[in-house]
């Protein structure tokens, strides 16, 4: 479902009365027509009648119409991956940025 501002954006999601996806938190990496952000929660376990592990989410959205819409998502599924992103990153990061080469 769409909204209008990136502030009102969730990944909560219920079904039959029961919150599904848990949203713990967001952050907006960047706003504007195309629109980043990263998305920590919890899916619903039906078996064991509990939220599971933390999971995060990236996810872009463009903005059409006037409302934000869905384009691209990327799922963390565990804090062990995310660990290991975020280690990579700042590998990367640490070193010298690579030249740009002319076409």
């Amino acid at each position: 479902m769409g909204a209008s501002d990136v502030e009102d954006l969730t990944i909560e999601y219920t079904e039959d009365g029961q919150l599904i996806t848990r949203q713990l938190d967001k952050i907006v990496l960047t706003k504007g027509a195309w629109s980043t952000i990263i998305f920590r929660y919890q899916d619903w376990d039906r078996r064991k009648q509990e939220y599971g592990p933390e999971k995060y989410s990236i996810r872009r959205y463009q903005k059409r119409n006037g409302e934000y819409m869905p384009k691209s998502k990327f799922n963390i599924s565990s804090r062990d991956q995310a660990q290991k992103i975020v280690a990579a990153l700042q590998t990367w990061l640490n070193e010298p940025e690579a030249p740009r080469e002319a076409d």
